[in-house]
């Protein structure tokens, strides 16, 4: 197998996009990854009239949260899944039920092989989307403070911290950031968060997956990605291919049964409240 490749992160500033590359990472690599911040999504939450159905399901628990901050990132980022789900496969927004798994991983009801991965930090947020298995993503500030004698203790495995201390002292903040960030991107991806010891796990400098004594732990089923954006946040990404249909289509109107297409069209969303 071939060494699964992570989609490079891609910037969406508004719900109108620009959302081109979406589909094609998601049909050519098998993932797609949209990052943006809340503020820049805040004005469509404030203004879209059509926010209650974009919402969905969610809508109550949006209408109860009291703080105003609060209200308005979780809708955006709610937001940001939908519109990036709807790049992807071709399809309204407001035609995708989101729900949520054990342990609040969000998934689209009715597309099982559609994987989803929501992160945010500070003012950013990202969506990652994966049609050929698991995926995680992770955010972080890049200028962190870290006491790097902490986290050897809880995070790294021997070969981690031996390869940390061979690394001149100027470089050490920012590798441990991304191991960090991967960290918590493979166990997203695996659906265990922080419950996944991450010293029995680690990353080589070239950002492979190894046991705790530094042997390889993967034959190319994973691939992991680590970017800045925005100039001040690392994001990483873990992909995972599961020997999937390799079938590049991605539309509702392929993906799903047509009596079951026509079921999900929902009637005319009431717009009060």
């Amino acid at each position: 197998m071939s060494r699964v490749r992570c989609a490079l992160p891609l910037h969406v500033p508004r719900p109108a996009g620009p959302w081109h590359g979406v589909r094609e990472n998601l049909s050519e690599l098998g993932n797609a990854l949209v990052y943006t911040t809340w503020t820049e999504w805040l004005p469509s939450v404030l203004t879209n009239p059509r926010l209650r159905a974009l919402i969905g399901s969610d809508w109550n628990r949006y209408r109860r949260t009291p703080d105003a901050a609060v209200r308005h990132r979780f809708a955006a980022a709610r937001l940001l899944i939908k519109y990036t789900a709807a790049a992807a496969l071709d399809s309204p927004p407001e035609y995708l039920d989101l729900a949520y798994r054990l342990g609040g991983r969000p998934y689209l009801r009715g597309f099982d092989q559609i994987e989803v991965s929501l992160t945010h930090t500070g003012d950013v947020m990202a969506v990652g989307l994966s049609r050929t298995g698991r995926i995680g993503v992770d955010v972080e500030f890049a200028d962190r403070f870290v006491r790097l004698d902490l986290l050897e203790a809880r995070l790294f495995t021997p070969a981690e911290s031996e390869e940390i201390a061979g690394l001149p002292e100027s470089e050490r903040t920012a590798h441990v950031l991304r191991l960090w960030t991967l960290k918590e991107a493979y166990s997203k991806a695996l659906g265990q968060g922080m419950r996944l010891g991450f010293k029995e796990f680690g990353f080589s400098l070239g950002g492979r997956l190894r046991a705790p004594d530094g042997s390889a732990a993967t034959r190319g089923e994973w691939g992991f990605a680590t970017h800045s954006v925005l100039d001040r946040y690392l994001l990483s990404t873990a992909c995972h291919d599961a020997g999937l249909s390799p079938a590049g289509d991605t539309s509702v109107q392929t993906m799903l049964d047509p009596a079951f297409l026509s079921a999900m069209n929902p009637p005319t969303p009431d717009r009060t409240g």
